[in-house]
């Protein structure tokens, strides 16, 4: 995409060329290979590097650092220089006072919840009108009412990562292989056909990869897809829908909708399938219903009694979900590939069904311009770091 403004932040010879690749503790003597490889990583840079300028449509700012954390003077990429020699750029030198820096860096440990300037009403009105609550706005808004303004209200662009997309990468193969399972009598592909399809996403989507993480990525996925494979592929319920949107549910008058990787049949009987990537380990927390040190539950609790209300409040069927399985592609540390299924009690329901209300409630009174606070909170310190924050009185401005 292009845009008429881009910043180009970050452009230092550390991060481009001279950046070390992991687990290389030593270097060869130049004199051992030819210079034909170093040549073709530097094209593959600057190509690269090229692809950034080029979004560009009117302005253009690149900016690096002049000094590394540490204090010791940092150089600018060799790209940087190349630009200068055939096109001269006007260049500023910008030097950030010590107090200023201070300032900055204390916002990233204030516990207050950052309140934003409120949008024109008619602006978040047209918005409000066209929104349907999914499990992701909830959980947002159950987190921090920011991060759902600017997620799932504005829809502010993320940037994909490596994981994002490796993930996506993953699902894309699963979602075809099943689908070539279907349209073959039941039968399903051989696992080849899985690393073809995960390949062709990859290297579809190559530009969301530096070089190494491309290469980490794929090798990482050409080894745990087979063993997901082996270990499934006589297990799995060939009685399937898949990637099934469901929309124009209303619940206690709250519209509804969401997109299942997968539903598995047993007569009327569903059980709900949901890929996940990631370590397994680190998931324990996210599939707890609501507890002390949780009162709100996990994540994937939420979305396991959200996805059940979706197919048992929905018209078009006569479906009844009796549990939700998150099916983990990656191995945990002990070289397992994990299932976790959930089965949702009444409980469970009311309280999702409560959370849902009270969350829409807000949503529709416009209590999204405060975020939660927490340290760890990229939308808070987004709005403190970037001056967003609005100051409540004016004594208390004067005072600080």
């Amino acid at each position: 995409m292009e845009f008429e403004y881009v910043f180009f932040a970050g452009c230092n010879a550390s991060t481009w060329e001279k950046k070390r690749k992991p687990g290389v503790g030593y270097s060869f003597p130049d004199n051992i290979f030819i210079t034909q490889p170093k040549i073709r990583e530097d094209e593959e840079l600057r190509r690269l590097f090229y692809v950034v300028l080029t979004r560009a449509e009117v302005h253009l700012l690149i900016s690096y650092a002049r000094f590394r954390p540490d204090g010791k003077e940092s150089e600018p990429s060799m790209f940087i220089a190349e630009i200068q020699e055939h096109h001269p750029l006007p260049v500023e030198k910008v030097f950030m006072d010590a107090e200023s820096l201070t300032s900055f860096r204390s916002l990233q440990f204030s516990g207050e919840a950052p309140e934003i300037e409120q949008m024109e009403e008619d602006f978040v009105g047209r918005l409000l009108e066209k929104f349907v609550m999914n499990v992701t706005a909830l959980n947002n808004y159950l987190k921090c009412p920011l991060e759902f303004y600017f997620k799932n209200l504005l829809r502010i662009p993320s940037p994909k990562n490596e994981s994002t997309e490796f993930g996506s990468a993953v699902h894309y193969a699963l979602e075809q292989l099943f689908r070539n399972m279907l349209k073959t009598g039941k039968e399903f592909p051989a696992k080849e056909a899985l690393i073809k399809d995960f390949d062709w996403y990859m290297h579809r989507h190559r530009e969301s990869f530096t070089k190494e993480q491309f290469e980490r990525r794929l090798e990482y996925g050409h080894k745990v897809l087979p063993d997901y494979y082996d270990r499934n592929v006589n297990s799995w319920n060939r009685i399937v829908v898949i990637e099934r949107n469901i929309r124009n549910v209303v619940v206690n008058g709250i519209p509804l909708k969401g997109k299942l990787d997968k539903l598995e049949f047993d007569g009327k009987s569903v059980n709900v399938v949901d890929y996940k990537t990631g370590d397994p380990d680190k998931s324990r927390s996210k599939l707890s219903p609501p507890n002390e040190k949780e009162p709100k539950g996990g994540d994937y609790w939420r979305q396991a009694v959200f996805y059940e209300l979706l197919v048992d409040e929905s018209k078009h069927n006569d479906w009844k979900v009796i549990s939700t399985e998150f099916d983990f592609i990656e191995p945990d540390n002990r070289k397992n590939y994990r299932k976790e299924k959930l089965f949702i009690l009444p409980e469970d329901i009311t309280t999702v069904k409560q959370q849902i209300s009270s969350s829409w409630q807000k949503i529709q009174n416009r209590e999204f311009y405060i975020g939660c606070g927490s340290q760890d909170c990229h939308w808070c310190n987004f709005v403190k770091t970037n001056n967003l924050a609005i100051a409540l009185h004016e004594e208390e401005e004067e005072e600080v």
